[in-house]
């Protein structure tokens, strides 16, 4: 976010006259059937002491904002950009989201399985780290609200696409998937019709070998047919 002025006398800093543009990212993984949300640590005196927010800055002149996004991933998110799938949210623009003047921000959603970070992507430091989604709240700025529009925006998707697939592992079983689904929409699901759907869709092709699951039958493993992201009902 913008640097604050210099003071022009007394105890407030002089606030931005003309908008500037910034990025904020919203990234999410998912870590035993937990929806985890990457936060960043915020010291802006005097509106922000010790807060926390989404890693995010302003866009540089030379740079798009996706452009931008992906850079923030790596310096303020400490993780590979790419390992995530990323896609424009939405821009938001209210006149107070930063005291310090006016800001608007090109929010971005980015997705990636845990299995696929490194153990110091999967890390946390004093800067950054993982949070459970229900705890990522009283946030710097509007982030609040730019987090609620992800998970809105996750959650209408994940019915009519495959985009939960950006959250699995390269392979899986029907079980991984059928969890993660439930995880996200936070609704219960028919296992026999979800799996009768999900085979008769297509979108998955079995690959050699099974995963042993205990006392129960191996189970057989899958990953998604195609990389990109179908439209195509799923719930």
């Amino acid at each position: 976010m913008p640097r604050m002025s210099k003071k022009t006398g007394g105890n407030s800093p002089r606030r931005l006259r003309f908008a500037v543009l910034a990025a904020d990212v919203v990234l999410f993984t998912v870590r035993n059937n937990t929806l985890l949300v990457r936060l960043h640590s915020v010291h802006k005196p005097p509106y922000f002491l010790n807060s926390k927010g989404l890693p995010g800055g302003l866009i540089d002149s030379k740079e798009t904002a996706e452009q931008a996004a992906k850079r923030l991933i790596k310096s303020k998110a400490l993780v590979d950009y790419n390992k995530a799938y990323l896609e424009q949210l939405y821009t938001f623009s209210g006149i107070e989201r930063d005291p310090r003047g006016r800001v608007v921000a090109v929010a971005y959603m980015a997705l990636l399985p845990w299995k696929g970070l490194s153990p110091t992507e999967q890390g946390n430091t004093g800067d950054v780290w993982w949070s459970p989604l229900a705890e990522a709240r009283r946030l710097a700025y509007d982030h609040d609200q730019i987090i609620k529009v992800a998970v809105d925006r996750l959650r209408s998707k994940s019915s009519y696409s495959t985009l939960l697939g950006k959250l699995m592992p390269e392979e899986f079983t029907l079980t991984d998937l059928e969890t993660i689904y439930k995880s996200i929409l936070g609704t219960s699901l028919d296992k026999r019709n979800f799996r009768k759907k999900i085979l008769k869709l297509k979108i998955l092709r079995q690959v050699p070998g099974k995963r042993a699951r205990g006392r129960f039958r191996p189970a057989r493993i899958y990953r998604f047919a195609s990389k990109k992201v179908q439209e195509i009902e799923i719930i």
